[in-house]
């Protein structure tokens, strides 16, 4: 029998769907087992915290664990490359930071490009910095650590997580803005930085509110103040370095970021569910505790900002001639 043509195209049609079926129906019931978070650092710290505090509440909301992995080394890189490689269904996560936005200007011989390689799926928190000082340092505010660094070039000591870390370029985006030169002696992690700078062996670090607040108010360290461009409700008395070096504005994001290639019905499925977890009153109490602000948004508001971020540190790191070690 002769079939009508507008029966068979129709037809048609339908048949040529029958293969994404699957596919959607897949990413419509998504997640059906567990979900790998990948942390490039040790546990404890802020990224692993925050990795943790995010996949519990994704835990419970979705029905399936999120299950944080740490694969520490090479600045963040080996752990994401693991995700770049893995399958993009949704079912390999990282927990993407600051570093991330570095490590190619770092790593010259990478085999992936972070902005090119990965799907943006949720902006998670940004977390601003403070300027602290051993007490013993003769300067209480930004214009007379600068006024310092400038008549003793290259003796002030400034303690850091590592060549790459968000305290080192932090602090060397200062140097630059400011005219100052300080000597980086660079640590396993921001902990043992700390505690050297509090036992006298540093004098400067640029480091997080939620490391270093308690030393700060035990008066352990000086706060000169702090690196984002607002004042911070866990210290609203302590000035921005802005308010003193015009344009100077650094903090230390993080959220998750899939491979490439990820189909969008998952990434809104994960992008829905972080934006709920940080309107969570629990979750901003958390926050309110560790520092640190919710950074919610769109996976183009994510990719957006990873893009601006990784042009600029690239410029400062090439401005500054940084080497990884």
């Amino acid at each position: 029998m002769k079939l009508p043509r507008r029966h068979f195209l129709r037809l048609a049609a339908a048949a040529a769907a029958l293969p994404t079926m699957p596919r959607i129906a897949s990413a419509q019931a998504y997640p059906t087992r567990p979900v790998r978070v990948l942390v490039g650092f040790a546990p404890g710290g802020g990224t692993d915290i925050m990795a943790r505090l995010l996949g519990g509440w994704l835990s419970d909301k979705l029905g399936q664990g999120f299950v944080v992995e740490n694969r520490t080394g090479a600045g963040t890189n080996i752990a994401t490359e693991m995700m770049i490689k893995a399958a993009p269904d949704g079912y390999t996560l990282l927990e993407g930071c600051l570093p991330n936005a570095a490590n190619g200007a770092l790593y010259p011989s990478l085999s992936f490009d972070f902005v090119r390689d990965v799907t943006p799926v949720a902006g998670a928190t940004r977390e601003s910095f403070i300027i602290v000082v051993h007490p013993s340092l003769p300067v209480h505010t930004v214009p007379e650590l600068i006024a310092y660094g400038k008549a003793n070039p290259g003796k002030l000591t400034m303690v850091s997580a590592g060549i790459g870390s968000g305290n080192h370029l932090f602090g060397t985006l200062f140097q630059i803005m400011t005219g100052t030169q300080f000597v980086n002696v660079s640590y396993r992690g921001a902990g043992p930085a700390l505690v050297d700078l509090m036992a006298g062996r540093g004098q400067v670090m640029f480091a997080s509110i939620s490391s270093s607040i308690g030393f700060i108010k035990g008066g352990k360290l000086r706060a000169l103040a702090v690196t984002m461009t607002t004042r911070q409700p866990a210290l609203p008395d302590l000035p921005t370095v802005a308010e003193f070096v015009p344009g100077y504005d650094t903090s230390f994001w993080q959220g998750l970021v899939a491979p490439k290639g990820t189909p969008p019905a998952v990434v809104d499925v994960l992008n829905r569910a972080v934006n709920e977890a940080l309107a969570d009153p629990k979750i901003k109490a958390r926050f309110d505790e560790l520092g640190v602000v919710a950074m919610p948004g769109t996976p183009a508001d994510f990719g957006k900002l990873i893009a601006a971020e990784t042009e600029k540190w690239t410029k400062v790191i090439r401005t500054a001639g940084i080497k990884a070690e």
